[in-house]
């Protein structure tokens, strides 16, 4: 009944008010106390027990909180920050946010590799049985499977190519293969580079026969995994693919953060779209057609980068760090929470 919390009940004096409570008192506010908090009994059954009313039983409840017998201290693990996520959350919308402490001895390097961890956890919780489960292509993502201890049956699909197609076994197709091992479901890898050369080349890929079944889940899923990168070298690995003539010109279209292929300006706006005629990635109205999307994304380097993709309206839940939180924290959430899944070139 209070597992998130720890209770303490003492039928000893906590405090002066306290004192003026006779020992019988006391100690039937101890009793009932112990049956409510940590035996989770009913305040009807504690009522029948002691032969009083239910409303005798609550005023005395409500005596052991005032008069310091019941002690509540609300307690999560010490690597979760519960008051930043609570605050991240409100402040753009989420449905849930999740803010890990930044490690001690971290510099400023992205995602840090607990994020994966407690990103696992949370997918235990969103993913029911029968879902559609949807991994894009990132470090945080691969980070995530490779924690992931608990899945109810699920199907698994990859929702982007791979960052290169040599590396496949080390990257997102194992990464669906061992979600799908641990959730005891059927995977869908790809087996294609995300970027490729030209439009043709990429439509052709698209469909061939593994590619095209994977991508008719894509209007299946339910849970989306992804990541986010900020547009400099090794953290966004599209800026990294692109040659320098190319880099230089989505910069000047403004572009702050990328997503699964997709390029975000500060404002959450969509820019570069040509992009993504040469990638395999799940298409930026299908995500938003996705129930729930989970980014996983930290450090001080990709606050802007995070912030620009939830003003975007794709992702609907976050799992960051302190040290992206407190920036993200400090800027503007935008007109549109990204709870509302609203396009802001709308």
């Amino acid at each position: 009944m209070y597992s998130s919390e720890e209770i303490a009940v003492t039928a000893r004096p906590a405090g002066r008010s306290a004192l003026r409570m006779g020992p019988a008192e006391l100690v039937q506010a101890a009793a009932m106390a112990r049956r409510f908090y940590l035996e989770g009994k009913s305040k009807i059954q504690i009522a029948e027990e002691f032969g009083v009313s239910r409303f005798k039983v609550a005023r005395v409840l409500e005596t052991a909180l005032e008069r310091d017998l019941v002690r509540i201290e609300i307690r999560v693990p010490a690597e979760l920050d519960a008051e930043r996520s609570d605050a991240l959350r409100a402040h753009f919308g989420l449905r849930h946010a999740v803010v890990v402490e930044s490690p001690a001895d971290a510099d400023e390097s992205p995602d840090p590799e607990n994020l994966g961890e407690v990103a696992a956890d949370l997918l235990g919780e969103l993913v029911a049985e029968g879902d559609v489960l949807g991994l894009a292509w990132g470090r945080s993502t691969i980070h995530m499977a490779a924690a992931l201890d608990r899945l109810p049956p699920c199907t698994v699909v990859q929702l982007t190519g791979v960052y290169d197609a040599g590396t496949a076994e080390r990257g997102s197709v194992e990464a669906v293969r061992r979600a799908a091992q641990v959730s005891g479901g059927e995977a869908h890898p790809i087996y294609a580079p995300m970027l490729l050369p030209d439009p043709a080349t990429a439509a052709a890929l698209r469909h061939q026969t593994g590619i095209a079944r994977a991508f008719e889940y894509f209007d299946k899923v339910t849970v989306a995994c992804v990541s986010i990168g900020s547009w400099e070298p090794g953290i966004s690995t599209v800026h990294d693919m692109l040659s320098d003539e190319e880099r230089a010109h989505y910069a000047s279209l403004g572009v702050a953060a990328e997503m699964s292929a997709h390029l975000f300006d500060t404002d959450g706006r969509r820019v570069g779209r040509d992009l993504g005629e040469r990638c395999i990635t799940v298409e930026a109205d299908r995500l938003r057609r996705i129930p729930e999307v989970v980014a996983i994304a930290g450090g001080q380097r990709k606050a802007e980068a995070i912030g620009a993709v939830l003003r975007s309206g794709l992702v609907t839940s976050l799992v960051t760090d302190t040290a992206a939180a407190d920036l993200l924290l400090a800027a503007q959430p935008g007109p549109r929470p990204a709870l509302e899944r609203a396009d802001p070139d709308d």
